[in-house]
């Protein structure tokens, strides 16, 4: 009987959301500490007399250590376990957010700050493979992408805390940072209890205590459902590979993802996690400061960046209803044709009404995109190399976080408004010829299923570095 037969015939119920809530609050805290930078830029600056290239380097901190974060903490994940990396993912984005808060001097506060998105990095790269391997697959899409939903709670704290807090205290930008650390704590705690993926277990050889875990999570679904739970679907497929001898060594994670069966996917996993944070970082920094150069106030500038930042919210979670029906990649080229349209629409704005409009819009398309690939990712890449795919993937899409703030800035100088929107319109409709064309079909697909012609041939490596 396969065990990971007995973990996807499982409905969902109060013991899957139970996980879903957990990894939401990381996701939650790991928008927040994102977004809340560009809340602390004017704090900061005033405070120790940044100069304009001390403060671009406070705007990148973040972005930098969120890439070295999600580089480290996938290859971990897979190596030392999903659970392991989340709990000290969560610890150190915690304990550098806290020291970012009482920074004495501006080289403490930028160091802190990119220490503390190591930890964000690490942890929103390791939650969605992680839960992914609970899911039964039919419902997979959904709940991996209302997973994603929860940064944008998030963002609209950050913006919340940036509109209220910040500006009603001498030292607001400390507390701000407090506020966004302190709820860690409890968090960690509640986290310490989850078990350890399944499919981690077996994928080490790890067999009776897998069976644990699935035994316990039957256990609780049949209880919390209050019915005997499905049959074993009966398949006359070839059994599942649910073992391995040793993990893999970097460099023969790396080399199986370019492996001939898993080339492709690889690179379009990439290519779309480019695309979309290229657009959404590019947008979400400069957002602000393209509506004063429309003529809003800055007060005004921050109010409405609150009701952008609240399009994110239905943005994720309708794409996560349509994942399961669509499937991953069209819901992704959707979102990507819907965000396209609206960055078109808001590069011909003239009004103030229509600016708003349009800027919420594509808001909401981005947002309503990233909850679609944070499903497609996990799924695109085996057991042995999940947490590996999706740390490469992200970071590769932090290149664009990194680079999209400077190249628009260039180009709204030369090319103004309309033509930093027109631009994004065209990166997203590339995006969309990228995903359709040349991206690989998951829905309702159990993961060995994905990726039965991606088991890696190379011999796992026995020995540990």
């Amino acid at each position: 009987m396969s065990l990971l037969q007995r973990l996807d015939r499982l409905p969902l119920s109060a013991p899957h959301y139970f996980l879903l809530f957990i990894g939401g609050l990381g996701y939650t805290f790991d928008g927040m500490d994102i977004a809340i930078i560009a809340f602390l830029m004017p704090a900061v600056h005033a405070v120790w007399g940044l100069s304009s290239a001390e403060l671009g380097l406070v705007g990148s901190a973040t972005p930098i250590g969120v890439l070295f974060g999600a580089l480290m903490a996938g290859y971990l994940g897979d190596r030392i376990g999903r659970k392991s990396v989340m709990c000290w993912a969560l610890a150190i984005y915690c304990v550098m957010t806290i020291f970012a808060a009482i920074a004495p001097n501006y080289p403490s506060f930028l160091i802190a700050r990119v220490l503390a998105g190591v930890g964000v990095g690490a942890e929103s790269v390791i939650i969605a493979p992680y839960l992914s391997e609970f899911i039964p697959p039919k419902k997979r899409g959904w709940f991996i992408g209302a997973l994603a939903g929860f940064f944008s709670f998030g963002f609209v704290g950050a913006a919340l805390i940036g509109r209220f807090i910040v500006p009603s205290f001498d030292e607001g930008w400390r507390w701000a940072q407090v506020m966004t650390a302190l709820p860690i704590l409890m968090l960690l705690w509640w986290r310490r209890s989850l078990p350890e993926s399944p499919r981690f277990l077996l994928n080490r050889g790890r067999v009776k205590e897998a069976e644990q875990v699935i035994a316990t999570l039957e256990k609780k679904v049949e209880r919390s459902t209050g019915r005997p739970l499905p049959a074993i679907p009966f398949s006359t497929a070839a059994a599942e590979v649910e073992t391995r001898s040793a993990p893999l060594g970097f460099l023969q994670s790396v080399g199986m993802m370019f492996t001939a069966s898993m080339r492709k996917q690889t690179i379009v996993i990439w290519l779309i996690w480019f695309v979309v944070t290229f657009c959404y970082y590019g947008f979400f920094a400069w957002i602000p400061s393209l509506l004063i150069a429309k003529g809003f106030t800055i007060t005004k500038s921050f109010e409405f960046s609150i009701i952008i930042y609240i399009a994110q919210i239905p943005g994720y979670f309708s794409a996560a209803l349509l994942s399961d029906r669509l499937d991953r990649k069209h819901t992704i080229a959707l979102y990507l044709i819907g965000g396209a349209i609206s960055a078109w629409f808001l590069s011909q704005s003239a009004s103030h009404v229509s600016i708003i409009t349009s800027a919420a819009v594509l808001s909401f398309f981005l947002n309503g995109a990233y909850a679609g690939l944070y499903a497609y990712t996990p799924e695109s890449f085996p057991t042995a190399i999940r947490a590996t795919g999706c740390g490469f993937a992200s970071a590769f899409g932090r290149i664009g976080s990194i680079m999209a703030p400077t190249i628009i800035g260039v180009f709204s100088a030369s090319l103004g408004f309309a033509g930093v929107f027109t631009m994004t319109t065209t990166i997203l409709l590339a995006g969309v010829l990228i995903v359709v064309i040349f991206g690989a079909t998951t829905k309702g697909k159990s993961l060995e299923k994905i990726n039965a012609v991606s088991e890696s041939p190379i011999e796992p490596q026995t020995s540990t570095h």
